[in-house]
C-alpha cells in the first residue's frame, strides 16, 4: 500500500476518499439521528438523473448530479414535511424516477460511451483533479454549515417540539439539512457510486451512537470511522484486484456486523 502511494492516482484516490469521509461522517450523523435514510437514499439513487441530464447536455456530471439532487430534495424535504404518511411512497417514486430519466438521457446522448459503473458503484482510483476541487468545496460548505447552525441542529435532532419552543426555525432547517445530504451524496459518487452511497452515509454514525451520545464526537467518530473503512478498503482493492467502492462498503459493512454481535453478546 505504501508503495502505492507513488502513484498520483492513488494519492488523488485518498483526498477524494478524505473529503467524502468529512462529509459522510457530519452529514451522516445528523441523517442517522433524525431518522431520514430513507429519505438520503432516495436523494442517492434519484441523482442518476442529474447525471443522465448533464451527459445529454454536455456539462459536468458532477454539476448536473448537484442540481438535480438539491432539486429533488428540497421536493422530498417539502413532502415529508407536509404528509408524513405518504412520504415513504413519494420517495419511492422520485427513486425510480431519476434512476429511470438518467438511464434514458444516456441512450439519447449522442456518440453514447458512459461508463455506467462508474457513477453506479464509484471509481476513487479514477478521480481526476477537477472532481477533487469541487468535492473540496463543497466539503467546505458542509462544515460551515455544521459550524453556524450546530446548536439548532442539535435541538432539532432530539427534540423537535423542545427545538420549536425555544424558537429554533426548524422548518427552514430541515431543508437546509436536506440540501447538505444532496451535496454529500454528490461527494460520495465517484468513492462508492450512488447505488452503495447509503451505507457510507449510514454505518459509521449507527456504529458510533452506540458507544458515544454527544453529536460531536458522534461526528468525529464517524469520520474516523468512514477514513478507516476507505483506507481498508482502499488496500484491498489494491492487492485483490477489487472494485474500490465495493470492497470499501464490505469492510463497513463486516463493522457493523461485528459491533451488532459485539453489543449481544455484551447485552447477554
Amino acid at each position: 500500500m505504501l508503495d502505492a502511494l507513488s502513484f498520483g492516482f492513488m494519492q488523488n484516490a485518498l483526498l477524494a476518499g478524505l473529503f467524502a469521509c468529512v462529509a459522510c461522517g457530519v452529514i451522516g450523523t445528523l441523517v442517522v439521528v433524525n431518522r431520514i435514510v430513507f429519505i438520503s437514499g432516495g436523494i442517492a439513487h434519484a441523482a442518476y438523473g442529474g447525471i443522465g441530464i448533464a451527459f445529454f447536455l454536455g456539462i459536468s456530471p458532477l454539476l448536473g448530479a448537484l442540481g438535480f439532487s438539491v432539486a429533488v430534495g428540497l421536493l422530498v424535504a417539502f413532502i415529508s414535511m407536509n404528509n408524513k404518511k405518504r412520504a415513504d411512497t413519494v420517495i419511492g417514486v422520485v427513486w425510480s424516477l431519476g434512476m429511470a430519466i438518467g438511464i434514458i438521457l444516456t441512450d439519447l446522448t449522442p456518440g453514447y460511451n458512459v461508463d455506467l459503473m462508474s457513477y453506479l458503484f464509484g471509481s476513487i482510483l479514477a478521480v481526476p483533479q477537477s472532481d477533487i476541487m469541487l468535492m473540496a468545496v463543497l466539503d467546505l460548505a458542509v462544515v460551515v454549515f455544521i459550524v453556524f447552525f450546530f446548536r439548532d441542529l442539535q435541538a432539532m435532532s432530539f427534540d423537535e417540539d423542545f427545538a420549536i419552543s425555544i424558537g429554533v426555525p426548524v422548518k427552514p432547517l430541515y431543508y437546509l439539512l436536506i440540501v447538505m445530504v444532496a451535496l454529500t451524496v454528490v461527494l460520495v459518487i465517484r468513492v462508492v457510486g450512488l447505488i452503495l452511497v447509503i451505507a457510507m452515509i449510514s454505518i459509521p454514525p449507527y456504529i458510533a451512537e452506540r458507544y458515544v451520545k454527544d453529536l460531536r464526537l458522534m461526528m468525529l467518530s464517524s469520520v474516523g470511522l468512514n477514513l478507516a473503512f476507505t483506507v481498508t478498503g482502499l488496500w484491498l482493492s489494491y492487492t485483490f484486484n477489487l472494485t474500490s467502492g465495493a470492497a470499501i462498503i464490505m469492510v463497513a459493512s463486516a463493522a457493523f456486523f461485528l459491533s451488532e454481535f459485539f453489543a449481544r453478546v455484551v447485552r447477554k
